[in-house]
């Protein structure tokens, strides 16, 4: 009974009209933008409550870089998205497994020193899981700017903090895309173009 429940990647898929038109990639990728900053933005505020310093040592994992990248949330999604080449349900699903991430791992915390491993990471991981066709972790590592065994290294150490709970129910999936889409009706953060 439960595996009815389950989603299959042609269901995930047709959730979203055809990824041909350009408009929906933008909007799903712009509010997946906002919503991940702000949740760095939260996310560093309560290490600085906690630590009195904005990052500490303890704080940083394997994810976490040397230096804040300089390239911005938004445009590291785009990029994902332009050279990867994934179903815009896999960027769905993988705020989903951030999600998850942070639930399973209270004491973990999203960082600007963190934010684009994990992105990269989230979105390959529910690409392969989602995507009939995907690139390998080589091609990921390029998109993402890693090495391939950094790359590795973050995918086993994802697939690890998440409990390799990779599966999303249709209603779980939903309930994200109606998060998404109340984003958007709220302004979210995000502007929304409008043709002239």
């Amino acid at each position: 009974m439960a595996l009815a429940l389950a989603l299959a990647p042609n269901v995930l898929c047709d959730s979203f009209p055809n990824a041909e038109n350009e408009s929906t990639p933008n909007w799903i990728l712009s509010v997946l933008a906002s919503l991940l900053c702000r949740l760095v933005a939260r996310h560093e505020k309560l290490l600085l409550f906690s630590s009195g310093q904005k990052l500490s040592r303890e704080n940083l994992c394997v994810f976490s870089a040397m230096q804040v990248a300089v390239m911005s949330i938004e445009k590291y999604v785009e990029r994902i998205f332009k050279y990867a080449r994934c179903s815009p349900s896999a960027f769905v699903v993988a705020y989903v497994y951030i999600d998850r991430l942070i639930l399973n791992n209270p004491s973990f915390r999203l960082t600007s020193l963190n934010i684009h491993s994990l992105v990269i990471t989230s979105v390959m991981v529910a690409t392969k899981f989602l995507d009939d066709l995907h690139y390998n972790n080589d091609y990921f590592a390029k998109v993402g700017g890693l090495s391939l065994a950094e790359m590795n290294t973050l995918e086993v150490e994802f697939l690890f903090m998440l409990r390799f709970r990779l599966q999303v129910t249709v209603s779980v999936f939903e309930s994200y895309c109606s998060h998404f889409e109340r984003e958007v009706s709220s302004g979210g953060g995000i502007e929304i173009e409008r043709a002239l």
